[in-house]
């Protein structure tokens, strides 16, 4: 059975950079009110010209580089995003084409926040079955689309970009040690947008009741969000035989800052080995962990040998954590 792990890491976001200080001019709030609630300052916010696919592409091209293999060589293309080019095709097919991975199978998967994670998850179960060697896994939204710039809750929160990894045979030690993905549908109330789908439709009706505006209840998600993240940590953590010390680096994802430190204090990891970056992108949703990652690499806090820990949460409600040895 082939041992899989992430061989290389790109991103990309927008040029657009919104403040919260923009913010403070458009809705009811102020930088103090945003950065102590989220830990936010500004966010990537694509232009009308910019799309999904075009930053899911230039990650993809940057890992594909990085990782020194063809588009051709990849068997899979798996991409997370919950804001998709349009309905049909999946953006993972407009990605396949664009960097020419034509012996590849795509397809996208809506796991919101924890998309990467299960699209990582998935790439390894592939590879560990000898269905696939070289999977691209990319997490792509351009969520400022859909946040309703009246509601402060929400249009303060989220930012465009594409994270990028590429999942291929590794030798033991490294690799990935262990992942668990979990849902709880009973809870799609917590964060949804219900326009634009087979129920609801797209009619002037909906837009004008801004029904494909994402909607979230903060106060409840907060703490599911905490609850479910330090529980399937500790599920990977102790799947693989580790403890919460042996982490070199915890990624969450980049949901809220004082999610981040409620889950690192439930899990007893010291502030100095969390990585945080929500502050210059805000919420990414499934571009989040694959951005945050490929920060720490290129800044030298990922090195060969470390343990990675890396726990998500998102709408569905959807949740997951991976262990890997770099």
């Amino acid at each position: 059975m082939a041992t899989s792990g992430i061989l290389s890491t790109g991103s990309a976001y927008p040029d657009g950079i919104l403040t919260n200080a923009d913010l403070a001019q458009m809705v009811d709030t102020s930088d103090e009110w945003i950065l102590t609630r989220t830990g936010i300052r500004q966010r990537h916010k694509a232009s009308p010209e910019e799309y999904t696919s075009l930053f899911a592409i230039a990650a993809a091209n940057k890992a594909l580089e990085r990782a020194g293999i063809k588009a051709s060589d990849l068997d899979l293309v798996i991409c997370a995003t919950v804001t998709p080019d349009q309905l049909l095709p999946a953006t993972g097919c407009l990605v396949q084409a664009a960097i020419g991975a034509n012996k590849a199978a795509a397809f996208d998967i809506a796991a919101a926040c924890s998309g990467f994670i299960y699209g990582l998850t998935l790439a390894n179960q592939m590879i560990r079955g000898g269905q696939a060697r070289y999977v691209l896994v990319i997490g792509a939204e351009t969520l400022t689309r859909y946040v309703d710039y009246q509601d402060r809750s929400t249009c303060v929160i989220f930012g465009d970009g594409a994270g990028a990894a590429i999942i291929g045979p590794v030798e033991e030690p490294r690799g990935i040690l262990s992942t668990r993905i979990s849902s709880d549908g009973r809870l799609a109330e917590q964060l949804f947008a219900k326009g634009g789908g087979s129920r609801y439709g797209t009619t002037g009706e909906t837009i004008s009741a801004g029904m494909h505006y994402f909607k979230m209840r903060g106060n409840e998600l907060f703490k599911i969000a905490v609850r479910s993240m330090v529980e399937v940590s500790r599920a990977v953590l102790q799947e693989a035989g580790y403890n919460p010390s042996d982490i070199s680096l915890f990624v969450p994802h980049q949901a809220n800052q004082r999610i981040t430190d409620s889950v690192a204090e439930k899990l007893e990891v010291e502030p100095a080995r969390v990585f945080s970056n929500i502050a210059m992108h805000g919420n990414t949703s499934s571009a989040s962990i694959p951005i945050a990652l490929d920060e720490c690499v290129g800044s030298g806090q990922i090195k060969q040998g470390d343990l990675i820990l890396m726990a998500s949460f998102g709408g569905g409600v959807t949740w997951g954590a991976a262990l890997l040895r770099w």
